[in-house]
């Protein structure tokens, strides 16, 4: 398996079933170990993604999500170059599991506080020559900093893509076996959550710069950087 340098940038992609991308962003390498690759950015850091997408982030209109969703099902979007806003965030990402768990963490005085665990669910990890490549299946936990309380977000757009066959019968099973997997860890303060006071004092080192994608926007179905 390729592993990484701590402080290397490193690309995530979100990449469809066809082989087209759809999302690009960058990270900086925490740690990379055989448990997880941890990566991490910041306000500014660039990313990629499909243009209804950030027509719903700029409108604040939810309902423009649905739209950029009905363009994957018929293969049909284009990506808009953004930048990642507001918050720090910390991915904890083991090699084969159907999800990531993510710290955001946001201003406070004058310093940072954690706001909360944030529960990825998504294709397990195909590392690349620039990073790795995974697929965000929709449906995601949210999680108090103290792990005391949590709750389900996205399922009506998890339901929706479900209708449109964007995640098949497998990946769905695998989602419902994650799910039971990370309540479990909740439960049982184990995985990461085992270490949850140790990374909710993480910091951002000072001397890394904010993370730059290395390429250009998307190459077009069945071409990505890592394709040759």
């Amino acid at each position: 398996m390729r592993s990484f340098e701590a402080g290397q940038t490193v690309v995530r992609r979100d990449v469809y079933r066809s082989g087209r991308v759809w999302t690009e962003q960058a990270l900086r390498v925490v740690d990379d170990t055989g448990a997880a690759l941890v990566t991490a950015c910041v306000p500014g850091t660039e990313v990629r993604w499909p243009s209804l997408y950030a027509k719903a982030l700029a409108d604040g209109d939810r309902a423009v999500r649905t739209e950029a969703f009905d363009a994957m099902a018929t293969g049909e979007w284009s990506l808009a170059d953004g930048v990642w806003q507001e918050t720090e965030m910390l991915m904890w990402k083991p090699p084969a599991a159907w999800f990531s768990i993510n710290a955001f963490y946001v201003p406070d005085g004058d310093g940072r506080r954690l706001r909360n665990w944030y529960v990825n669910f998504e294709q397990p990890t195909r590392r690349t020559r620039e990073g790795f490549d995974t697929f965000d299946l929709t449906v995601d936990l949210v999680v108090d900093p103290d792990l005391s309380r949590w709750t389900w977000k996205d399922e009506d757009e998890y339901a929706h893509v479900r209708r449109l066959g964007i995640i098949s019968d497998a990946e769905h099973r695998a989602v419902e076996d994650a799910r039971a997997e990370v309540l479990g860890m909740l439960a049982d303060r184990s995985g990461l959550f085992a270490a949850a006071d140790r990374w909710a004092a993480w910091r951002w080192e000072p001397a890394w710069p904010v993370p730059r994608l290395p390429f250009p926007t998307d190459r077009g179905p069945g071409r990505g950087p890592g394709d040759g």
